[in-house]
């Protein structure tokens, strides 16, 4: 049986599973790419353990996902931090047939905060952004003001509050920002689900290219 994921082991950035559609029918088209950074209960250094949740679970189940998944795993003890996963995805870029113009981010519980903060720090790299239970500092928002967002949360968390995203999304919507804002009323931390299972998400991602800055 052929694993639909493969096992990456970096020295220099997180290891991540990766997932690459079929491209037989299209073999030099580039592809539209999505990174999926996973909660807190999925650290370690058992790639196994990042398919429990999120996109590395469905792709599991549907080996014709029409994006690139890339899922790096963070360490035990450790938060999701900038420089590493802006050094995977430039490995990435040179390595396998990403659409750099349809980069797409998303992330669940930590994977939420660590999807604001890697944004709000390389914010040209992404098309698009989906953080999932989460939040960051409201003053860093002003950098995702070209950046499209659709922000989830749960309104009855009780692990992040719903406050966490309202911040960031009312800071967004104070500068002019391209943001969506889903709440679910009856979810507590689970938020993430119903969103990655919703076609939804990945229709609005694909509507979505890199914002070309003039320099």
């Amino acid at each position: 049986m052929h694993s639909i994921q493969q096992q990456i082991n970096c020295t220099d950035t997180y290891n991540y599973l990766l997932f690459l559609p079929d491209r037989q029918k299209t073999p030099e088209q580039l592809l539209p790419t999505i990174i999926f950074l996973h909660g807190a209960g999925e650290r370690g250094f058992n790639l196994e353990d990042v398919k429990k949740q999120g996109i590395p679970q469905i792709v599991e189940k549907q080996p014709n996902f029409p994006f690139i998944v890339i899922s790096p795993q963070c360490p035990l003890g450790q938060y999701w931090s900038v420089r590493p996963l802006s050094i995977l995805l430039d490995q990435a870029i040179a390595a396998y047939p990403i659409d750099s113009d349809r980069i797409y981010l998303t992330g669940l519980s930590m994977g939420g905060f660590g999807t604001w903060r890697w944004a709000t720090a390389e914010p040209q790299r992404f098309a698009a952004i989906a953080p999932i239970c989460g939040g960051d500092n409201p003053l860093t928002a002003k950098n995702l003001k070209n950046l499209p967002v659709w922000a989830f949360h749960g309104a009855q968390d009780h692990v992040v509050p719903l406050k966490e995203s309202e911040n960031m999304v009312s800071a967004l919507q104070a500068c002019g920002g391209n943001v969506k804002f889903t709440v679910y009323p009856e979810a507590d931390h689970d938020s993430w689900t119903q969103t990655y299972n919703n076609p939804e998400l990945y229709e609005w991602f694909l509507q979505h290219q890199r914002q070309q800055t003039v320099h």
